[in-house]
């Protein structure tokens, strides 16, 4: 797995809130996934919200109006965690989808200036994904992964800017 030498990311995120914005494909791997993220948001002592989204493609929009100021018709989140599983099929529509949610993810959290946990799933097979869900035996969990690169680069932008 490509977990291997990971850091440790936990840092105290009290105040902070965060949008879990999680998409509708393959219910039971997103069970999990957005489990992860919730799990490592409340150890953090920060707030969060979920929110679904038809799939991957539509977590960009989501993601930028959670984080857009309260004022502006946004939801104010101080960082957002965007879950979603692409599993490679037999056409081009995962290289185009892959591509487009990881470039639109990027550009929200530079325009927004304001971090994302990237959480989604680009898997050859549902195994794959099943194994980076944290579902029971599983030996990775990039839910939890997501939110605490999320927390830690929130929290680290705090201190950058202070």
């Amino acid at each position: 797995m490509s977990g291997a030498g990971a850091p440790d990311l936990t840092v105290d995120a009290s105040g902070l809130r965060v949008a879990i914005i999680a998409g509708s494909w393959h219910a039971e791997i997103m069970e999990h996934l957005v489990a992860g993220a919730q799990q490592s948001i409340s150890a953090a002592g920060a707030e969060h919200e979920t929110f679904t989204v038809a799939g991957g493609f539509e977590l960009p929009l989501a993601a930028q109006t959670a984080l857009a100021p309260r004022e502006s018709g946004g939801g104010g989140f101080d960082a957002a965690v965007c879950l979603g599983i692409v599993i490679r099929g037999g056409t081009p529509h995962f290289e185009y989808i892959s591509s487009a949610v990881t470039d639109g993810l990027t550009r929200v959290q530079l325009d927004a200036g304001k971090p994302i946990g990237f959480g989604v799933l680009t898997t050859d097979t549902e195994q794959q994904a099943l194994d980076r869900s944290g579902r029971p035996g599983a030996p990775e969990s990039k839910g939890r992964e997501a939110a605490e690169a999320a927390l830690h680069l929130a929290v680290a932008l705090r201190r950058i800017a202070a």
